[in-house]
């Protein structure tokens, strides 16, 4: 626990923001010099109009970075070669339809602690298409997305560490090709309402923020790891049908709800993403968030604070109990199945620091507080803070340092399993309660088209959820990790990206 208490100790450091547009009709007039345009924050060499070598087609974020087409979600899942605030570098044809391409690899190894040491490597390949359909087809404030993404690799958490929660992002939702997003978007009453349905996924439109995934760590990206370890929350690449609507009530301040389809057999191993039927679905899961937000449109030091939660209508499997009522990791029969559980959060990330109110860079603090309010859950509650710093040195503008902790508190459920299990050996001794889980990192933007990310992260109490057996507490664990972002449009020069000329 020492060792915690230090690292929070640590946090005078780092963060730079992507904060939230405000209804598009008002941006152009409002944005600072330098920084008007479609993105929030391009640099005039990213927005100068170039024939198929533009990289401004994602839509103006306008909170958290829930925007909802394919480039967007690249962006707010960490999976581009750009820092927050800038566009990912997009393939546009000139006729309303833009490509995304690019490739996110996580390396990670383990020399001190964990089950045992050892190395692992997990990565992405994600293809995206955003069709703007006023000028395709005449349908004025209509968009269509898609998304096809290929996972591959292997976990250290899962291997090696023994932990619940993965220092590699990118691994999960099943190591295959599937069809990730399918959904059609309808902007009305001048941008104040925006509707997407389609196939989605909650966590690229709910509880996400661009800054979360400059880390690699997944207890803070793509969301607070908090949401799955308590609901049916669903996540990224894991599709089911489902629809959100964003209504703005002000220019600042704006109501989100959503509700999307669960069904476990969409996460099986090997399942593409293109059985659509309804078919084992147990329910569905409700968020909601009531959030104020400013950008650099509206805003000197553009900030977002939400409030929201979730109601997940849906089956669960119960952590204790087995299919007969007794404890299932004594009897080894299968876990009983429960209905409905929810939980509560606030969010906010504030820029605290722009040293030219023309550009990006500068610090962003940012932080989060969730936890459980029905069902039977593992986790009672989680909290996180973290900071990003944009632009380090001469010369380095999208460079980027950042520092994130977080903890999960574990319920007296899951304690009790672990507990269990060590009596049944004739064990006995603390179970500790919290995880801690910090990384530390430093963005390195090599090119336009490549971003690398060395990182360190350090793991208080890996928790045994996964291993009640293990016969001793699981030795704390530092992680030397790094990430690799290639936009491939940009790569090939079809696409602009930070610097580019």
């Amino acid at each position: 626990m020492k060792a915690g208490k230090a690292a929070w100790a640590a946090l005078g450091f780092c963060t730079a923001l992507a904060g939230g547009t405000r209804p598009a009709e008002a941006q152009e007039a409002s944005a600072p010099p330098g920084l008007a345009g479609p993105r929030l924050g391009a640099p005039a060499a990213i927005r100068r109009p170039v024939l198929r070598r533009v990289a401004r087609r994602a839509p103006p974020r306008r909170s958290f970075g829930d925007d909802g087409s394919a480039a967007a979600a690249a962006d707010v899942l960490g999976q581009t070669a750009t820092p927050p605030a800038l566009p990912p570098g997009t393939f546009d044809l000139g006729n309303g339809l833009s490509f995304l391409l690019n490739y996110t690899g996580q390396g990670a190894t383990n020399p001190v602690g964990g089950i045992r040491r050892g190395a692992a490597w997990a990565g992405q390949l994600f293809f995206g298409i955003d069709a703007d359909l006023r000028r395709l087809a005449g349908i004025e404030g209509s968009s269509f997305h898609v998304a096809v993404t290929n996972r591959h690799g292997r976990s250290l958490a899962n291997d090696v560490i023994g932990n619940n929660t993965s220092v590699q992002e990118i691994f999960g939702g099943g190591q295959t090709t599937r069809l990730t997003l399918l959904s059609y978007q309808q902007k009305l009453f001048d941008n104040r309402l925006d509707i997407e349905v389609g196939r989605l996924v909650a966590n690229i439109n709910f509880l996400n923020s661009p800054i979360y995934c400059n880390f690699q760590t997944n207890s803070a990206c793509g969301n607070p790891t908090f949401v799955f370890k308590t609901s049916n929350f669903t996540f990224w690449p894991v599709a089911s049908w489902g629809g959100h609507a964003k209504a703005w009530l002000t220019d600042r301040v704006f109501l989100h709800v959503g509700a999307y389809e669960v069904n476990p057999l969409h996460q099986q191993p090997g399942d593409n993403g293109l059985d659509f039927s309804t078919r084992g679905a147990t329910g569905a899961i409700v968020p909601f968030e009531l959030g104020y937000a400013t950008s650099f449109t509206n805003d000197e030091l553009p900030r977002n604070y939400g409030i929201g939660g979730w109601i997940d209508r849906s089956d669960y499997t119960d952590p204790v109990r087995d299919v007969t009522g007794g404890r299932a990791v004594l009897t080894g029969l299968s876990p009983g199945t429960r209905f409905g559980r929810s939980g509560v959060y606030a969010r906010f990330d504030q820029m605290v620091w722009r040293p030219d109110r023309k550009g990006i860079q500068g610090l962003t603090l940012f932080g989060v507080a969730m936890a459980g309010a029905g069902g039977r859950l593992i986790e009672d509650y989680f909290l996180e803070i973290g900071a990003l710093q944009t632009g380090t040195f001469a010369g380095r503008p999208y460079d980027t340092v950042g520092f994130v902790i977080n903890s999960q508190t574990f319920s007296p459920l899951a304690l009790g399993n672990i507990e269990a299990a060590q009596a049944s050996l004739g064990l006995f001794r603390r179970i500790p309660r919290q995880q801690i889980m910090m990384e530390l990192n430093y963005g390195l933007q090599v090119t336009p088209a490549i971003r690398l990310t060395p990182n360190l992260q350090y793991i208080v109490n890996p928790d045994q959820t996964r291993f009640p057996y293990y016969p001793k507490n699981i030795p704390d664990a530092l992680v030397i990790g790094a990430k690799l972002s290639v936009d491939l449009f940009t790569l090939a020069g079809l696409a602009g990206g930070p610097g580019s000329p």
